[in-house]
């Protein structure tokens, strides 16, 4: 390919992304389905006027590592501590019915191999604390006991599910189920979760001097990137998936993250909140095209529509994706309203969903109806629950406590 294609394909890709995203937002949708929509239509299932390159690919892979920076960035560790019990029983819950419901069905009743099944059941795990924020936060319920309890879980969810997705990394890379490997992955991953935040925090204070005599702007984001980039091949090294080093970073420079154990080092907030401003048009431009790959990636003219195949996997996955997230809230002593608002709170899959599914497609995993029966139920569980939260909280939020 020329340079001044590749240009062209990436004006088409930045370009249709953000008109489809604002569409999405003024519909009340998120914005994430706009994107995965602008990839569709840009790709080999309506126009076919951009292909997934490798090179839009690399841009893609920096992408989910940004993304997976900016949830580490907003995981807000205390939250977990302070919502203690039912966060635990609705996180552990939403996490583990899924996993073994995908596997079971993928396994047990339509036959596929054990490894595809496990993938199936870890992207169903997923919950998009990003939309869940955003639709508790524009129904003004976010500091409301559901909203306190959702976000909580909600983060215990997302390092339960990175955890999740370095074993299927491996996995994936070792071309089967060892219980080797997932020992030695939790291995890596326990001693880069120790070492990774506190050698982040250290290196974070030399970039704040650095910033305080620095003449020239925009340094921030030129370190804090490296930074981002070096955890992600330091991850690699360390038998992990690259998305685990964007994660770490994020995570230990957090305001609101805090070593355990005692070992404080002090959080400059204004500093902190300097990075998250900063790094925000960064992250803004690179995710998207990673979304947009996720459609690009689907040729819905491969698919047998006719098949009952694909119809029978989706909509079952689709009552376990559903199913999976509501049993939980069930079993904690809240009224029963706000149990319902709870469950329906952690259905979103979103962007965390879709970093799954696009990692067992990469890896020739899941084959191309399967991967297309995931993205139809993540679509679907991403964009209902933040208009059903909103339905049900205009008929029976007077009936809700505040706090």
């Amino acid at each position: 390919m020329e340079v001044h294609e590749f240009f062209l394909y990436l004006l088409l890709i930045l370009l249709t992304a953000r008109i489809f995203a604002e569409v999405a937002t003024r519909l009340k949708s998120p914005s994430v389905i706009g994107e995965l929509l602008a990839g569709v239509v840009l790709g080999p299932s309506l126009f076919g006027w951009v292909e997934p390159l490798e090179a839009i690919r690399m841009l893609a892979e920096i992408g989910i590592i940004l993304l997976l920076f900016e949830v580490g960035l907003g995981t807000d560790v205390r939250r977990l501590v302070h919502s203690g019990r039912k966060s635990i029983i609705v996180a552990m819950s939403g996490f583990m019915l899924p996993l073994l419901l995908g596997f079971v069905l993928g396994y047990g009743v339509m036959g596929l191999s054990p490894l595809v099944a496990l993938f199936i059941g870890g992207t169903l795990t997923a919950t998009s604390i990003g939309i869940t924020v955003r639709a508790l936060s524009d129904l003004k319920r976010q500091q409301s006991p559901e909203g306190q309890i959702v976000l909580g879980a909600a983060v215990l969810d997302d390092i339960m599910g990175v955890m999740l997705l370095a074993m299927l990394y491996e996995f994936s890379v070792g071309g089967g189920v060892s219980l080797v490997n997932v020992g030695k992955v939790m291995i890596f991953v326990a001693s880069f979760f120790v070492l990774a935040p506190i050698t982040a925090k250290l290196i974070s204070l030399v970039i704040k001097h650095f910033d305080d005599v620095s003449g020239i702007p925009g340094l921030i984001p030129t370190t804090i990137v490296s930074l981002v980039l070096f955890f992600a091949w330091l991850a690699h090294v360390m038998g992990a998936p690259e998305l685990l080093g964007g994660f770490a970073a994020g995570l230990a420079l957090s305001r609101r993250f805090f070593l355990p154990f005692g070992m404080a080092l002090r959080t400059d907030e204004k500093f902190a909140r300097k990075i998250e401003v900063q790094m925000k048009p960064i992250i803004q431009l690179f995710t998207p095209i990673f979304f947009v790959m996720v459609g690009l990636s689907l040729n819905l003219h491969e698919i047998d529509w006719g098949s009952a195949f694909i119809w029978a996997f989706s909509l079952s996955m689709l009552v376990v994706a559903v199913i999976g997230k509501m049993v939980g809230p069930l079993f904690i002593d809240e009224p029963w309203l706000l149990r319902w608002m709870i469950g329906i709170a952690m259905v979103p899959r979103g962007e965390v969903g879709l970093i799954f599914a696009e990692l067992g497609r990469i890896s020739g995993i899941l084959s191309n109806e399967i991967y297309a029966g995931m993205v139809i139920v993540i679509a679907l569980t991403t964009l209902l629950p933040p208009l059903v939260m909103k339905s049900l909280y205009g008929v029976i939020g007077h009936r809700l406590p505040v706090k």
